[in-house]
């Protein structure tokens, strides 16, 4: 096993497969490793165990560009995600490139020698590589822990408290009475795959209402044109209407909200019993896509809630008791199980500190060129995805768009590439969204720029010409 490679790529799930699969596609005479913390592959859809765990973007967008998603399903479950990315890892031999076990804890710069010296532990020892490039797709969020606010007297409960990013494996809620706290895409996937699976009844607590939205399990246009064109030219026309369709709704969201809350609350109106109190429970007080909406598959959570094996109670907790949950109107919420889907915590490339030339890289102080790398790091990409789009969509890009620079690196002989600051560019938060995870850490995050090519976009259409097309020489980007 070589200490040094060309490049070398931190997590195996869905974005570092990606990436390992574009260079060994693209580039094949560049050597690469992937280290990635955990004993498996898979990130995201190898740590997430709970009931009905799905994909809230459809699958031919979260499906990486150069190999087809095969399946039925536009809202794909866990595992068949899970299976997807090990099998492009298999069918790219990116497999045989993973090294499991080694948590990433720092990564060196040094300009003399013009490589990056990672440092992981492994089996409790620190063990080092070099590489001439490095490549973050560790994801953005703790694997460690969930965002779990303490809850009054949540010590005092009887049952069994439960955190989505840890799900027990023997946790039966056969006959229980569930409450699942929280209405992002956790909850509203939680609460129907656990009626279900049979609950006695399960109950969505929520403080405020989130934008809920049905959409077909199975994508009729995809049916058609595989049936008419075959499955790998019918890939690229169904991934292109997605693309404009979730495209479309983003734009329209920002542009007319008041349409769109209407278009929203029309189709919740008919999912739902007649007389139902849609606007206290499915009507938040923010515009559309000032968070991200909750897709449900052929309306999966207002069928629960019609057949009364599921309800929504929009209210705050005042206190845990043995056998509940008592709330601020004084309702009392019976309970032996229940379920904290109170979202993610934010956690930067792994955790890993950064340093170039004896200097701490802080992030809150860097710039982000293009969303992908930082200013005044040498031989860097990171790679995070989409808020108000499938994430595969951006790491796609991204990949394609450090295969750009390595290819030009070599063909000219450059052994350092990095982003030049610049000062006459105003700063901005990185991610204009009103998400808790991305609130509760704006302070650690790099910052976008308020012209290009620092500024994001989040627009795929405008992404994907300029991240394919643009000039590699931008008076920004530096080969030396």
């Amino acid at each position: 096993m070589s200490d040094h490679v060309d490049v070398l790529i931190v997590g195996a799930g869905l974005s570092g497969v990606g990436a390992a699969a574009h260079l060994a596609k693209d580039l094949p005479g560049v050597s690469y490793a992937v280290l990635e913390r955990r004993a498996a592959s898979g990130g995201t859809w190898d740590l997430f165990r709970y009931p009905g765990v799905r994909s809230d973007s459809d699958m031919f967008t979260l499906g990486y560009r150069f190999r087809p998603w095969r399946g039925e399903q536009a809202l794909a479950d866990g595992a068949s995600i899970l299976q997807y990315v090990r099998d492009t890892a298999a069918e790219y031999g990116v497999d045989e490139r993973i090294r499991y076990g080694h948590h990433v804890v720092g990564a060196a710069w040094d300009s003399a020698t013009a490589r990056w010296t990672v440092t992981s532990v492994v089996d409790g020892e620190e063990r080092q590589v070099t590489a001439d490039f490095l490549w973050s797709c560790s994801g953005y969020y703790d694997y460690d822990r969930g965002h779990r606010p303490h809850l009054e007297g949540e010590e005092r409960f009887a049952g069994t408290l439960v955190h989505p990013q840890h799900w027990p494996e023997d946790l039966d809620t056969t006959g229980r009475r569930v409450v699942v706290i929280g209405s992002g895409a956790t909850a509203v996937t939680l609460v129907p795959a656990l009626a279900d699976a049979g609950a006695a009844h399960v109950t969505m607590l929520q403080r405020s209402p989130t934008y809920v939205l049905p959409l077909a399990a199975r994508d009729g246009f995809a049916r058609a044109a595989r049936r008419v064109l075959g499955e790998r030219r019918s890939y690229p026309l169904v991934r292109a209407k997605n693309v404009a369709v979730s495209t479309a709704l983003y734009q329209l969201s920002r542009h007319r909200p008041g349409l769109v809350r209407r278009l929203v609350r029309k189709a919740n109106v008919a999912l739902l019993p007649a007389g139902y109190d849609v606007d206290t429970h499915f009507r938040p007080t923010y515009d559309p896509w000032d968070q991200r909406l909750c897709l449900v598959p052929d309306g999966d959570l207002f069928r629960a809630i019609s057949d009364g094996s599921a309800s929504v109670v929009t209210d705050t907790i005042r206190t845990f008791t043995e056998t509940g949950i008592e709330l601020a109107s004084g309702e009392h919420l019976d309970a032996d199980v229940v379920v904290t889907a109170t979202g993610l915590e934010l956690l930067l490339f792994g955790g890993a500190e950064l340093s170039v030339d004896g200097r701490v890289v802080e992030p809150s102080e860097t710039m982000a060129y293009r969303a992908m790398m930082l200013s005044g790091v040498p031989n860097f990409a990171f790679t995070i995805g989409y808020t108000n789009a499938s994430w595969t969509l951006k790491a796609d890009l991204v990949s394609e768009y450090v295969v750009r620079v390595l290819r030009r690196m070599r063909a000219e002989g450059r052994r350092t590439v990095v982003p030049t600051p610049d000062d006459s560019v105003g700063r901005a938060p990185l991610m204009d969204f009103d998400a808790g995870y991305v609130r509760r850490a704006a302070h650690l995050l790099p910052h976008q720029g308020t012209s290009a090519p620092w500024r994001l976009k989040q627009n795929y259409p405008y992404d994907a010409v300029q991240l394919r097309r643009s000039r590699l020489d931008d008076g920004v980007l530096t080969f030396r």
